[in-house]
Formats: structure tokens, C-alpha cells, sequence
């Protein structure tokens, strides 16, 4: 029986601390379903097509994995349509899982066929997040050590084309 995880994000933008998640969730599992949604709380720095595209690039080299968007709704829908046996998670800190604990406690309640698997983020990521990321961009760090080549490049070319104005981009 083909194990598939589904594993869920904004992805904005993928870093390697997600890639990190994947390639030891690959170890598990048979096939790794990226779902590309759109957080409506958080500003995007790439639409929900840039992200696919993105996403899909740079995971290009790990064969079990399919990247689709999110269409929306309750994840452990998504999970059946797909025929994932398991949600992935990564977590970083006690407050990550603290949330994803709850979460998974609702989609178990849901669905109780369907399995929630965190793995820890690797020691080295542990700091990294996607908000971090953007935030460090947008006053001109280098984050080029922290996503992957494609979205760095995504990333240089989204901030050379906005302008900055107090804390926000603009196009």
C-alpha cells in the first residue's frame, strides 16, 4: 500500500528548513503531496501561481513529491481527496507544537483515519521562518543561505521591482 503524506503551507516563500522537513519525510513515505494555500492573515510576497511555480522548481530533484494548490476548505479534505494516509508537520519550538498538537487534536476528532506526523526541525532551522525570511529581504539581508537558489532569485527580483514605503512593499 502506497503511504502518501500531505503536507500544507503558505510556502512564502519555501525555505530549507521545509525542504529539510520533506527530504527526511521522504524516508517515510512513499509520496509527499505539497499543498500551496493562501494565508488570508499574513501579506504575501508571491501570489498563489508564483508559489506553485516556485515550490515545484525547487523541489524538482525529489521524485515522490507532487506539488498542487490548495483549494481551500479543511485540509483533511484536501488529505482524502489526494489519498494521504497522514498530515506532515515540522515544528521548531514548544509553541509550534503546542499549535499543531491542537490542530491535529480537531483533524483526529475529524477524521480519526487520518494521521498527523511532526517531525522537529533540524537543529540548524530551528530560528528559520517564512515571515523572517521576508522581513530580512526586505531591508536588504541576504537570505540567500536560507531558501533555494530559484526563490532567492524570486526574492532579489520581487524586492529590486517594489519600492519601500515605511514597513511595506509596494509594486
Amino acid at each position: 500500500m502506497k503511504k502518501t503524506a500531505l503536507f500544507a503551507g503558505s510556502f512564502d516563500p519555501l525555505t530549507n528548513g521545509h525542504i529539510d522537513t520533506i527530504s527526511r519525510a521522504a524516508i517515510v513515505f512513499d509520496e509527499i503531496v505539497i499543498a500551496v494555500s493562501t494565508n488570508t492573515s499574513k501579506q504575501s510576497l508571491f501570489d498563489g501561481e508564483q508559489r506553485i511555480q516556485l515550490v515545484s522548481e525547487a523541489l524538482r530533484d525529489f521524485p515522490q513529491v507532487r506539488v498542487i494548490r490548495h483549494t481551500g476548505g479543511l485540509t483533511i479534505e484536501m488529505a482524502r481527496d489526494v489519498g494521504a494516509c497522514a498530515l506532515l508537520r515540522g515544528v521548531r519550538n514548544v509553541k509550534d507544537f503546542e499549535y499543531e498538537h491542537s490542530i491535529a487534536s480537531m483533524n483526529k476528532l475529524q477524521a480519526p483515519d487520518l494521521e498527523t506526523v511532526i517531525l522537529l526541525s533540524s537543529e540548524n532551522y530551528r530560528y528559520l521562518s517564512s515571515s523572517l525570511i521576508k522581513e530580512v529581504a526586505m531591508f536588504g539581508g541576504d537570505v540567500s543561505t536560507l531558501v533555494p537558489a530559484n526563490i532567492n532569485a524570486a526574492i532579489l527580483q520581487k524586492f529590486k521591482d517594489s519600492a519601500f514605503k515605511g514597513n511595506k512593499i509596494t509594486e
